[in-house]
């Protein structure tokens, strides 16, 4: 695997090495050792899809407080998407930065998103697939989220013809600290 870290510490752009021949192609996804390596997370204990069939469906920008922050670990399976993670670490000389990538089928790229990060993404095109897998199970205690065009942040969403978003991530205030 090739681990590329942003300009976020911690956040990564996973590419896995794919070995050809006359079948197709074999490539490994995880490897928990590469991942201690850098002090990432490398336990998952919940994998999840989400579909979504409209292209310019926006998810996120979401993330769990602690003590049940969740590291996360994103690859698209079908599709493509603009794949934003966001840092909300107080104390990080990123504060308040975000970094994004296009996660698709295709290129087969993954991010990961350190627990005490946001995570967000638009689907690029219809019938998108984002397969995910969490450190910490879901808590809804914890849920928590900033609006995606939140001026503390000014992410620079791509252009779609028409943007979904549930009424949630629509209300969410500006973001304080």
């Amino acid at each position: 695997m090739i681990f590329q870290e942003t300009e976020l510490k911690g956040v990564y752009i996973l590419e896995p090495q794919r070995f050809h021949d006359e079948r197709g192609l074999f490539a490994t996804l995880f490897r928990s050792h590469e991942f201690e390596l850098r002090n990432m997370t490398a336990q998952f204990v919940e994998h999840n899809i989400a579909f979504s069939k409209e292209a310019g469906t926006l998810r996120g920008i979401h993330y769990q407080a602690a003590p049940h922050s969740q590291a996360k670990l994103i690859r698209c399976t079908r599709g493509a998407v603009f794949d934003v993670a966001l840092d909300l670490r107080p104390h990080s000389p990123t504060f308040k930065k975000w970094t994004a990538v296009e996660l698709s089928a295709d290129n087969r790229l993954m991010m990961y998103v350190p627990g005490d990060c946001g995570h967000g993404y638009q689907t690029l095109v219809p019938d998108t697939e984002v397969f995910y897998m969490v450190s910490h199970s879901y808590a809804p205690e914890s849920a928590r989220g900033v609006r995606w065009n939140d001026p503390a942040f000014l992410i620079d969403w791509p252009h779609a013809e028409k943007r979904i978003l549930l009424k949630r991530d629509l209300e969410y205030p500006d973001f304080t600290f």
